[in-house]
């Protein structure tokens, strides 16, 4: 397991350094760039864009800037933001807990309620209650979660239960201690709930089909038959076996903890990395961009990494040679 672990780890260094190279050259390819907009702006002279270009070598070509940026990548140096004219590692540390804890109340949401309603609707399959779950399941896989979030914000409007948006109340900072994390927790309301109910209709077909599949095995014919409980059955012997392929989807979804909430944090006005991320696409910000997707990539490996140890340690059968 080890020398898998620094396997893999060592293959995700240049991994990472393509898919940088790749959103570079992509924005690079893109006409215009921030210096153009600074140069239309009368408080900005010649000679500070000029400084700029020397500073960050934009003004060399596309390759030597990306050795430029790689190198200092290394010294965990993530650049200076054009946009709000301080260093990338400020910018996006001002927003990261808040997508963090957003994406984290999503997820465990979703795979809490999720996995339950799966393992209730195979076990009573073909009955009222599996048929009713799973015809909501359809009605919201086909809903988009920004149309969801949109009738949550509108529902809200009418009867004041719940903010229209942002993260705390005006008057947070004059609240108690648990007078805080009620009002955080109101304002995750909606923008959780819109972010999670895909997730929970697909992930519960999953968890469905995986349950019956092993619900028909032998081996749970015969604990029912040696009469163990419906619970130990159920919860014990074949909970097990049908988790293990959702172990793998566990490793995409910590690969979206922080880029999965973009869309429903500017539509719930949540100050997070997704309306950060638009505002660096929109205004060419291109150190702030990479950062972006530097952090998502390596989310996305660590997150499938996880998921193998995970597998190999709850199925013996798996060995990583």
């Amino acid at each position: 397991m080890a020398k898998f672990i620094i396997k893999r780890l060592l293959v995700a260094v240049p991994m990472l350094l393509g898919i940088a190279f790749i959103t570079f050259l992509l924005i690079k390819l893109s006409p215009g760039n921030y210096l153009d907009t600074m140069r239309m702006d009368p408080q900005y002279s010649k000679e500070t864009i000029a400084k700029l270009e020397m500073e960050f070598k934009l003004d060399k070509p596309l390759f030597v800037q990306y050795l430029a940026w790689i190198k200092n990548l290394f010294t965990l140096n993530l650049g200076h933001s054009f946009h709000f004219h301080i260093p990338v590692k400020s910018v996006i540390g001002g927003r990261l807990f808040n997508t963090f804890i957003l994406s984290l109340a999503s997820f465990l949401l979703t795979w809490l309620v999720a996995i339950p309603l799966g393992i209730w609707a195979a076990v009573y399959r073909n009955r009222f209650i599996d048929r009713l779950i799973q015809f909501f399941s359809y009605v919201f896989l086909s809903l988009p979660g920004f149309f969801i979030a949109m009738v949550l914000l509108f529902w809200a409007s009418q009867n004041g239960v719940l903010p229209l948006g942002g993260m705390y109340s005006p008057h947070y900072d004059e609240l108690s201690f648990t007078g805080k994390i009620w009002d955080l927790l109101k304002h995750l309301a909606i923008p959780t709930v819109a972010l999670s109910i895909r997730g929970i209709a697909a992930l519960q077909k999953i968890m469905r089909g995986n349950m019956l599949e092993v619900l028909g095995q032998k081996y749970i014919l015969a604990a029912r038959a040696k009469g163990l409980p419906q619970g130990k059955v159920i919860y014990v012997h074949a909970l097990k076996n049908a988790i293990n392929p959702l172990i793998t989807l566990l490793g995409y979804e910590f690969s979206n903890l922080l880029s999965g909430a973009a869309l429903i944090e500017i539509i719930c006005s949540w100050p997070g990395l997704g309306s950060l991320m638009l505002t660096a696409v929109r205004s060419k910000d291109i150190y702030l961009v990479m950062a972006n997707v530097i952090m998502g990539g390596v989310l996305f490996i660590v997150g499938n990494l996880l998921a193998d140890i995970m597998l190999a340690k709850s199925d013996p059968r798996i060995r990583y040679e």
